[in-house]
């Protein structure tokens, strides 16, 4: 059995993790804080990312409408009806949640860190949106509670990056890597697999970079065609190919190969609204895919990090 697992997985999951840090059932509640991004309000573009919705990848999000407390008390009341005694983290997952004045910051994280049972936070946002003044707030607050910082990266390949309107370069990324480690605040990495016109070998790159960094955590997403998205219509123009399942589950146990065994992976697949998506229709049965990786890392006999060791 993998070291890191208490079940069929073969990679480190979060459930795993969390379970064995808090000794509880640990569900992150999602939140949409109303901030905004650079690449939306003009101060980098007004495009955005070409695969960004209206939402700013924040569709589980809780209502913009509704104060904080109350969208994270929607939410605890539903799953204490079946886990009484969970424990919580507050996900900032709307847009780029440090992209604000810190007296905001402040009021935002603190109002939910304040909640009973909540152990900690996680804080999404992109490499060029922590300010020096964030970065040693949240230095402070890391001090306090569980605190993980989610930055998105999505690809090593500068092209890809260009592409897809990121307004950032690997180097910035790297920087806000270092910064955050420096200050010893755990960090969570968002890669997706799937871009237009990104190879394999561009996919296995990404990850092999990461591993050369002091990284905690990883998102594994798969990219997903939304309506109504600069992607949409580059996808009825240019019609760049969509991966099919199978290629998917062959990247995502690559990938897993490659990566350091104690990075932990906080999502191994995409998790699209369907009457949002365009393509790939495989993506909504989630348990599907889960299974499939299963099943094939358990068909190679392998498990992650195995590729990694090899070549370390």
């Amino acid at each position: 059995m993998y070291k890191y697992s208490d079940s069929n997985k073969r990679y480190y999951t979060l459930d795993y993790f969390y379970k064995h840090k808090f000794n509880s059932k640990v569900f992150k509640v999602s939140l949409n804080a109303g901030f905004s991004c650079p690449n939306f309000d003009g101060s980098l573009s007004s495009r955005g990312c070409i695969y960004c919705s209206e939402t700013g990848s924040g569709e589980y999000a809780g209502d913009v409408n509704d104060d904080l407390v109350k969208q994270f008390n929607k939410v605890k009341e539903v799953i204490n009806h079946k886990w009484p005694n969970s424990k919580y983290i507050g996900y900032f997952q709307a847009r780029s949640n440090t992209y604000a004045p810190l007296s905001v910051l402040k009021e935002k994280y603190e109002s939910i860190l304040n909640l009973d049972n909540v152990v900690g936070l996680s804080i999404a946002t992109r490499p060029d949106c922590i300010s020096k003044e964030c970065y040693n707030y949240l230095e402070e607050l890391s001090k306090k509670t569980y605190l993980t910082v989610e930055i998105g990266l999505q690809s090593i390949n500068e092209d890809t990056l260009k592409l897809i309107n990121r307004c950032h370069d690997v180097k910035c990324f790297d920087k806000c890597i270092n910064e955050l480690r420096k200050r010893n605040i755990n960090v969570v990495v968002h890669i997706i697999n799937g871009l237009p016109y990104e190879t394999k070998e561009d996919m296995i790159n990404t990850v092999k970079h990461l591993n050369g960094l002091d990284i905690q955590g990883l998102k594994i997403h798969m990219l997903h065609i939304i309506k109504n998205t600069e992607l949409e219509r580059l996808y009825n123009e240019a019609g760049f190919k969509v991966l099919s399942k199978d290629e998917y589950v062959d990247i995502v146990c690559d990938q897993l190969e490659y990566i350091k065994d104690d990075i932990v992976i906080n999502r191994i697949t995409a998790d699209p609204k369907i009457d949002d998506l365009v393509e790939p229709t495989w993506l909504v049965r989630k348990f599907d895919v889960l299974n499939s990786i299963d099943k094939e890392m358990k068909k190679r006999d392998s498990y992650q990090g195995i590729r990694y060791k090899k070549e370390a």
